[in-house]
């Protein structure tokens, strides 16, 4: 069965709901030290930034995706440390596969995207040329992947 945000406890973390430890890094990143950080952190202590990360890095997606849904219907700008709609681009770069298994979810990333590219032009000191064209490309290969996986 597919979690929701409601159906795992937010005071546990990755390690303790995936019943997996890493254990320490075996490599001296700053994304790796990261990500292993992250997985020990409680699920309700997740910032848009650590969804960010994670979700970049595919990491823990059954239990962040439902979250990152949440925020990003609370606000399809949700920005982690790089810009507005980071979060949301990090989210469309999700597999196929991935979204073929949650068919649900990827209808609310469609509409959370299309709402969020269809304020971009009112919203110019927010969201500028680049950032525009990233979450837009991001979107139509979210959404090829979608015809090249049927």
């Amino acid at each position: 069965m597919m979690p929701t945000a409601s159906s795992f406890d937010r005071n546990k973390s990755l390690q303790q709901l995936e019943g997996d430890d890493w254990g320490e890094p075996n490599f001296d990143s700053h994304p790796v030290i990261e990500c292993h950080r992250l997985r020990r952190v409680p699920l309700g202590e997740f910032t848009v930034e650590n969804l960010r990360i994670m979700i970049g890095q595919k990491i823990g997606l059954e239990y962040l995706l439902p979250l990152a849904l949440e925020r990003l219907e609370e606000n399809p700008f949700a920005e982690g440390d790089c810009y507005p709609c980071d979060l949301l681009e990090n989210v469309l770069g999700c597999d196929a596969r991935f979204w073929q298994q949650h068919a649900a979810w990827r209808q609310r990333i469609a509409a959370i995207a299309e709402r969020a590219i269809s304020l971009f032009p009112a919203m110019p000191d927010l969201v500028d040329a680049d950032i525009t064209k990233a979450v837009t490309n991001a979107y139509e290969e979210f959404q090829q992947r979608r015809t090249t996986a049927a």
